[in-house]
């Protein structure tokens, strides 16, 4: 606690704290960082302004409800062999999972911190037109959660199967505690920094699903409407990223250095324990379970896909010079980020 409001996920008041967050006297944004709005078309493009709700047919039951090559446990031998109407199941719930975690990233913590951009109670100094800009990721980022909890409603009522969820996203959970083992004064730089990692990598859903036609096309449209949107919020916090470097003191650079991989490792890491417990509520035993989990994410697939998809993010931290203080560019090897020490 801040003494003021709570400083952790969860608090409602985070950005709106009327404490200082970041520094007493933000610096003015540096000169040669011209910011370069990618809302220009926002009022005619944005899927908020223009895209029509997405309804499932009647039909959509005979279609996949996710791309079977996007669930890696659905290629498993194990899962492959039992009944049809498991394999359904196994991408209703992965879809299920998406719609949660994009909805609760969302509402629970990147609309915060954006509402704060707005407000101009993050510690950073901006350009009008970014803090304005930030408003429109608001309405965008608010639309994703209507619209991704519309179309698990829809689903559920379709198919006739509940979503079983965890109570907390993964996600949440490791932000949470990254947060807690962070010095208090730097807690709200923390999720500020989640953020910015959360709308600068690179999914391959949002570029995949689409064009599968296997899926219903209610859930394609929904993740292109996502993926459209999320091209300018990219643009936006990538400039965003290099103003608020440029306004942090040498401690709270440092500690940014050290923070983010962790950050990106939150977002991307598997719940291999919810993977468990799914799989042995479709029947398998502890030890399949176990064999699946082992077998679709071997250490090597995992660190691919942490590569693959942060590529981008870590090239602007990279920018920045994080990799040349001490320990950072290991810690981003340690965590499969980048080949090697860098």
């Amino acid at each position: 606690m801040c003494g003021t409001a709570g400083m952790f996920v969860g608090c409602a008041a985070v950005s709106f704290c009327p404490r200082t967050l970041l520094a007493p006297k933000p610096a003015p944004v540096p000169e040669g960082d011209e910011y370069r709005s990618p809302f220009g078309s926002w009022y005619e493009r944005s899927s908020v302004r223009v895209a029509p709700r997405r309804v499932l047919g009647d039909g959509d039951g005979a279609r996949h409800f996710f791309s079977p090559d996007m669930v890696a446990v659905a290629r498993h031998p194990l899962v492959e062999r039992m009944p049809p109407g498991v394999f359904r199941e196994v991408l209703l719930q992965h879809l299920y999972r998406y719609l949660d975690f994009t909805a609760k990233l969302e509402y629970l913590v990147v609309n915060r911190t954006v509402a704060g951009i707005a407000h101009g109670s993050v510690g950073v100094e901006l350009p009008e037109e970014m803090r304005f800009d930030a408003l429109k990721i608001y309405c965008d980022e608010a639309y994703h959660a209507l619209f991704s909890a519309d179309l698990a409603r829809q689903a559920r009522d379709l198919s006739g199967v509940a979503p079983v969820l965890p109570a907390e996203p993964f996600f949440l959970r490791r932000l949470r505690e990254i947060q807690e083992g962070s010095p208090q004064e730097f807690r709200p730089l923390v999720e500020l920094v989640f953020v910015i990692v959360s709308e600068t990598l690179i999914s391959a859903t949002l570029a995949d699903v689409p064009v599968d036609e296997t899926v219903v096309p209610a859930v394609r449209e929904v993740i292109r409407d996502h993926a459209v949107d999320e091209g300018r919020h990219h643009a936006y916090f990538a400039s965003f990223l290099r103003i608020l470097w440029g306004q942090l003191d040498e401690r709270a650079r440092d500690f940014t250095a050290r923070v983010a991989p962790s950050l990106i490792d939150a977002f991307l890491r598997p719940d291999f324990d919810a993977v468990r417990a799914e799989l042995r509520g479709y029947g398998l035993d502890a030890d399949e379970a176990e064999q699946v989990v082992a077998e679709v994410y071997p250490d090597e697939v995992v660190r691919e896909f942490f590569r693959t998809t942060a590529h981008q993010t870590v090239r602007y931290f990279h920018g920045l010079g994080v990799m040349g203080r001490p320990g950072v560019g290991e810690e981003f090897a340690r965590l499969g980020l980048v080949d090697g020490a860098v």
